[in-house]
């Protein structure tokens, strides 16, 4: 999906739990604007491992993969 279309899916309420739970984690860290505007590829090595680190923790809280 490109970019467009993901942020459309996601304003719209559209796109799938877990890339919502992205998006989510995202606006935690207050990344969601930079995100928004220039796409996942601005944020930094930091943010992403940061990002995919509580991805992981809630999956697993979750009892996803």
């Amino acid at each position: 999906m490109d970019k467009e279309k993901e942020i459309k899916a996601y304003l719209d309420g559209e796109l799938l739990p877990e890339v919502r739970m992205k998006y989510e984690i995202a606006e935690e860290m207050g990344l969601l604007d930079r995100v928004l505007s220039d796409g996942w590829k601005s944020l930094s090595a930091k943010e992403t491992g940061r990002m995919g680190g509580i991805l992981t923790r809630k999956k697993r809280e979750l009892g996803l993969k």
